[in-house]
C-alpha cells in the first residue's frame, strides 16, 4: 500500500498588499474629516455649541492637528464655506444650457440651486454666515466675499449672460435669488424638509426670473 499523501510544497494564500496612502492622501482625509465634523456638529448642536472640543471629538483628531491644517476655528469655518460653494458650482456646471430657452434655463437653475440650498450642508453654511462678524463698511472686507461674488457671477453669466439688464439690475436679481433660496432654506427649520408649499414658492421664483431676465434694458 502507498503511504499517506504528502505535499512537497507549502500552500500559501497571497496576502493582499495594502497600498500605503501618500502624505497628500492622508492630509486630504484628515481635512475632510474635520470639515465633515463641523457640518455634523453645527447641524445637530447649533453654531455656538460647535466648540473646538466638539469638532475634535467628532473628527477623531486632536485640536492641535486641526490647527495644523486650518490655523484656527475660523479657518475651518471658511474651509467649510468654500467646500459648500464649490459643490454648488459643480452641480450647476453639469447642467447643459446650450440651445435651451430662457424658461428651460431658469427651471434648471432653480431646481439644481434648490438641491444645494435645501441641503443640510447649506443649512450649516447659513448658520456660519449668520454668525460671522458683520461687514461694517469700515473694516477690511473678508477675501472670501470677493472671491465668492466673482465665482457666482461666472455661474450666473453661463445661464443668463444674454439677459439685457444693466449691471445694477443684474446684481439686484442675483441678490434677490439668493435671498429667496436662503429664506426658504431657513424656513425648513420650522417646516421640515417637505414644506407643503415648497414647489409653489420655487415656481414663484422661476416666474419672477423669467419675467425679469426676459425684459429688455430700459
Amino acid at each position: 500500500m502507498r503511504g499517506p499523501f504528502r505535499l512537497s510544497e507549502q500552500l500559501e494564500v497571497p496576502r493582499a498588499q495594502r497600498k500605503r496612502r501618500t502624505h497628500a492622501e492622508r492630509t486630504a482625509s484628515t481635512r475632510s474629516r474635520i470639515k465633515s465634523a463641523v457640518v455634523e456638529a453645527v447641524s445637530e448642536c447649533g453654531f455656538h455649541r460647535t466648540t473646538a472640543a466638539e469638532i475634535s471629538r467628532r473628527a477623531g483628531v486632536s485640536w492641535g492637528a486641526a490647527q495644523h491644517h486650518f490655523g484656527d476655528k475660523d479657518g475651518i469655518l471658511v474651509a467649510v464655506l468654500v467646500d459648500s460653494f464649490n459643490r454648488f458650482a459643480e452641480r450647476l456646471a453639469a447642467v447643459p444650457v446650450e440651445g435651451k430657452t430662457l424658461e428651460e434655463r431658469v427651471a434648471a437653475f432653480v431646481a439644481v440651486a434648490w438641491e444645494h440650498f435645501g441641503s443640510r450642508d447649506y443649512r450649516c453654511t447659513l448658520e456660519i454666515l449668520l454668525n460671522m462678524p458683520p461687514h461694517d463698511g469700515a473694516s477690511r472686507e473678508h477675501p472670501l466675499r470677493g472671491a465668492t461674488l466673482e465665482a457666482w457671477s461666472g455661474i450666473w453669466d453661463r445661464f443668463f449672460g444674454h439677459a439685457e439688464l444693466s449691471r445694477r439690475q443684474e446684481i439686484a436679481v442675483q441678490h434677490y435669488t439668493v435671498s429667496v433660496l436662503s429664506g426658504l432654506a431657513s424656513m425648513m427649520r420650522f417646516e421640515g424638509p417637505t414644506g407643503e408649499h415648497r414647489q409653489i414658492e420655487l415656481g414663484f421664483l422661476e416666474d419672477t426670473l423669467v419675467r425679469t431676465l426676459g425684459r429688455a434694458r430700459n
